[in-house]
Parts: C-alpha cells; sequence; structure tokens
C-alpha cells in the first residue's frame, strides 16, 4: 500500500447514476485485479474505497454509482483536481485457480472490478466468459467493453427489458466453465452459491472504515477465523466463508 495524490484526467457518466473516474500518477502498489483504491475527499472524514476496473503502470480507472453524499461529490470533481488516494488495498482474485474457461459474474456496482480480471486472464491464455446483471436497460455499462475483448459476454436483466430474464444464475446453469470469479451484491452471492458446479471466488462489497485492516470495521466470519473484507480480502474463496454469518 502507499499514498500518492493522483490526478484526475476524466470524470464522466457512463448511465444515470454510474461515472467512470480516470486517474493518472504512480499506480504501481497495485499489483492484482480485484483490489481497490482508498479516495480523500474534501469536506469528508472517512475515506471512500473503490473497487479498481482497469489499470496502467501510471493510470488507473475507477467506476462509481451515485448513491450518497460522498459519491454525489465525486460526480463534481473536476479534472485536473488531486485527490490524496491509498492504493494497492485488498488481496485481489488469485487467477492461478481459475482453468481453462472461468466465469465471471458481475451484478450492478460489482462488474467493475471484472474487466481487469478478464484482461489478465486473457494475457495468461485462458477463455473467460462474462455474465452480467442489472435491473434494467438503462443500467447496463460495460457490455460494449467486454465484447470488444473478444469474450462470450451474457447480459441479464430482472424486468426483462435486455438479454436473459431474470438473474445472472439463470445464464450461469447453462454454461460450462472450471472455475468461477464474482462481485455484487449479497443476494446475488447466495443465488450463485446455490446455483455454482466449481469452487470460486467472492469478492466482497463491504462498509469500510480505514481501508487498510486497523479498525477491524469490515470483519466477517470464516472457517479459518475472523477475517477483515479490506486487508485479508475483499476476495475470498468458496470454500471458507460461513455462508450463515452473511445471510
Amino acid at each position: 500500500m502507499i499514498q500518492t495524490k493522483l490526478t484526475v484526467t476524466e470524470n464522466i457518466h457512463l448511465t444515470a447514476d454510474v461515472c467512470r473516474m480516470v486517474l493518472a500518477g504512480d499506480t504501481s502498489a497495485i499489483t492484482a485485479p480485484g483490489q481497490f483504491i482508498n479516495l480523500k475527499l474534501e469536506g469528508f472524514t472517512l475515506r471512500r474505497p473503490i473497487s479498481v476496473c482497469d489499470y496502467t503502470e501510471n493510470t488507473v480507472t475507477i467506476l462509481y454509482k451515485i448513491v450518497g453524499h460522498g459519491t454525489e461529490a465525486m460526480e463534481k470533481i473536476p479534472t485536473g483536481t488531486e485527490i490524496d488516494t491509498l492504493l494497492g488495498l485488498g488481496n485481489g482474485y488469485d487467477t492461478a485457480k481459475s482453468g481453462e474457461n472461468p466465469v465471471l459474474i458481475g451484478g450492478g456496482v460489482g462488474v467493475p472490478p471484472l474487466y481487469n480480471l478478464c484482461k489478465k486472464l486473457l494475457g495468461e491464455g485462458k477463455h473467460p466468459a462474462v455474465i452480467l446483471g442489472f435491473n434494467k436497460a438503462s443500467e447496463i455499462f460495460l457490455e460494449e467493453d467486454f465484447k470488444a475483448l473478444g469474450v462470450p459476454t451474457y447480459v441479464a436483466t430482472a424486468d426483462g427489458s435486455y438479454g436473459t430474464k431474470g438473474f445472472v444464475t439463470d445464464v450461469l446453469k447453462e454454461l460450462d466453465y472450471t472455475y468461477f470469479y464474482t462481485c455484487g451484491p449479497m443476494p446475488m452471492f447466495h443465488a450463485i452459491e446455490k446455483t455454482a458446479k466449481t469452487s470460486g471466488q467472492y469478492s466482497f462489497e463491504e462498509r469500510m472504515g480505514c481501508g487498510f485492516g486497523a479498525c477491524m470495521g469490515c470483519s466477517c466470519k470464516t472457517y479459518y477465523g475472523n477475517k477483515r473484507i479490506c486487508k485479508d480480502g475483499p476476495v475470498l474463496e468458496r470454500e471458507e466463508i460461513i455462508w450463515e454469518a452473511h445471510a
């Protein structure tokens, strides 16, 4: 983990309530897909943890949904602004266990970290497929970005306005795959746990205080004791999670 200042070079809307921000600077602390950054916003005490969508050696791209005062403030940040940032947080996804044909499952704002994961798997010679879940067609983002990578990309909408009518699991049960990676809301996780045929990794969305393991505010129960989502996660393996503790 490092603390540095990154400069906003882009901050635009992708949908009515989802924005993409690109920040430039030293991003060398980011080493794995699924890690996150923590932004210090002017006027707010707690930092805002945001998952990494994509990164290079000198840029990081994040997608965020406008849901409260913090993200409303982020939406108004102009290009050229420097933001105090903690980088390289969390443990990220482990691609070594993927097998040849992993499936990536994202729900809503859980979709972004799967993009860089998909690129990494492709770079390793794997053949991933992607399932994206949204409530309705107007909420869809990154579908074309995944398709541009040349991977099979499926979309499910709860209201049936686009793609498969239903949920990501309605697509998942029809696919053959060697492993799964997922990020999204807890109800989606419970549905995947009942449907998935292989081992896999879950990236948890959790409210965080410090973002680097000091406050213990985001602890969760596993078969190996309490783990901190911000430091020991956000990615946990299927077999270690005590699901009753996350009901």
